[in-house]
């Protein structure tokens, strides 16, 4: 079945076999696969090609995992050559699910996780506390973390310096309230286009928010140099600069560190996206490199779980992280004691890690996917591929992205145009295509709507103008 003197490699072998199995309807709905060490011994190969071969189809939208009940088929052969995604019956008006790319929408993978659901059993099994969660978070959440950034992102830092919160908006309104604590309402540089949310919640908690043009690569030192005065504080995404999707290099990093150290301007570093690269690896954290610049690391797991868990931390040192603490200490925290304890678990028990490589493999099979179905247009630019969650599709002025989205919404698929992320600066036209959370299949359908939609544009446009 499998050709070991094959240069592709054992797995994608295997996953073409079952993927071709599928289509062709020898493996039928709901059907469930044999376990993935019976069927390594079954094909004499290791245990890991199979777990290898079953994750990548399942991300495809082709298998679902049911724990310990086995991995079953998710969709079935409609007849013509096309696979089609099994539903349950449900109302007519709710029938058609509408395919949402929104950007930041993770896979939901985690969630039929067997190593999550035995952290969480842990957790509950814990004796009940009477007492609230310390306000910076409980020790044990705080030592994993720590643990975890310095085997991801080269950070030393003690369980000291890091404070949990409920997620980037939560941590964006403690900053806020810690800067306003000095007696006025703190000055707040933001990049343009950047996130929108950020710019909301900052402005809801007393910052007067600025915004800052940057091009692909982030935030420049130049133009920050040439400000009449300096900010409080600077919110920049350096490892994936958010939509744009760059990052910004060694060089600009150390260069802004030391502005922000001369200037007294505490950098706000998001780090949401440094998990997923898919080309090179990360660049250093801000927050690890040589400086005396005040930097504040924000970090969650929206991107490497999900949002329904509305937790992240910050990573604090100097008079700005006191000042973070003792406003974490007066507002008390936002993250349920229980949370806390079954995320340690998950994070010491090499959960999160294992996690993360496989919903990695996933994002850059769709980022692939991407790529084939629209990098050889000439009227389409991708961008933002290096790494997370999302993409830019640049399009010809010809079409309006604006029109596009609409367009799209009332044939089922949900998509935001590019110009959402401009706060002041002429916005670009196009799309930010969120590729986590849909399956394969769901996404490639939902690229063949939107082509299909910009080719009718882009020929009706021509039509009118000859």
């Amino acid at each position: 079945m499998l050709d070991r003197t094959s240069h592709i490699p054992l797995a994608a072998q295997l996953a073409g076999r079952l993927r071709e199995a599928i289509l062709q309807g020898t493996l039928r709905p709901e059907q469930t696969l044999p376990a993935s060490r019976r069927l390594a011994a079954e094909l004499g190969v290791s245990r890991g090609v199979v777990v290898r071969a079953y994750e990548q189809i399942s991300g495809e939208g082709y298998l679902e995992s049911h724990g310990s009940a086995g991995t079953r088929v998710a969709v079935r052969f409609d007849g013509r050559g096309t696979p089609a995604v099994k539903t349950t019956p449900r109302p007519a008006a709710v029938r058609e699910a509408m395919i949402d790319l929104t950007p930041g929408r993770p896979s939901g993978e985690p969630f039929r996780d067997r190593e999550w659901r035995a952290a969480w059993k842990r957790a509950i099994a814990e004796p009940v506390q009477i007492e609230l969660p310390p306000a910076s978070g409980t020790p044990a959440l705080r030592a994993a973390l720590a643990r975890h950034l310095g085997a991801s992102r080269g950070l030393t830092v003690d369980a000291g310096d890091i404070v949990v919160t409920a997620g980037t908006s939560d941590a964006l309104q403690l900053i806020a309230t810690a800067l306003r604590s000095l007696g006025k309402a703190p000055r707040v540089l933001v990049e343009d286009p950047g996130y929108p949310t950020a710019r909301r919640v900052l402005t809801a908690a007393g910052a007067l928010v600025e915004a800052t043009p940057v091009g692909d690569d982030g935030s420049e030192v130049r133009q920050l140099s040439s400000l009449a005065s300096p900010p409080d504080a600077i919110l920049v995404t350096p490892s994936h600069q958010y939509p744009l999707g760059g990052r910004m290099p060694v060089q600009e990093r150390l260069a802004l560190l030391d502005w922000a150290e001369q200037n007294r301007v505490t950098i706000l570093e998001d780090d949401y996206d440094s998990e997923f690269r898919h080309t090179r690896m990360p660049l250093p954290a801000l927050a690890s490199l040589p400086s005396n610049a005040e930097v504040i690391l924000i970090g969650t797991f929206s991107k490497t779980l999900s949002p329904w868990l509305r937790c992240g931390y910050l990573v604090v040192r100097g008079a700005a992280g006191e000042r973070i603490k003792r406003t974490r200490q007066d507002l008390d925290t936002p993250v349920s004691g229980i949370l806390q304890s079954a995320l340690a678990n998950y994070v010491d028990g090499g959960g999160l890690a294992r996690h993360i490589a496989r919903a990695r493999r996933q994002y850059a099979h769709r980022r692939a996917l991407m790529i084939d179905r629209l990098g050889a247009r000439d009227d389409l630019k991708l961008a933002a591929l290096d790494g997370g969650l999302h993409a830019i599709i640049r399009i010809d002025e010809q079409v309006d992205a604006r029109e596009v989205v609409q367009e799209a919404f009332k044939q089922g698929v949900c998509v935001v145009a590019l110009e959402d992320y401009f706060a002041e600066g002429a916005a670009e036209n196009g799309l930010v295509i969120g590729y986590g959370a849909p399956s394969d299949l769901q996404l490639a359908r939902a690229l063949d709507v939107i082509t299909a939609i910009i080719d009718r544009k882009a020929k009706s446009s021509t039509s009118g103008s000859a």
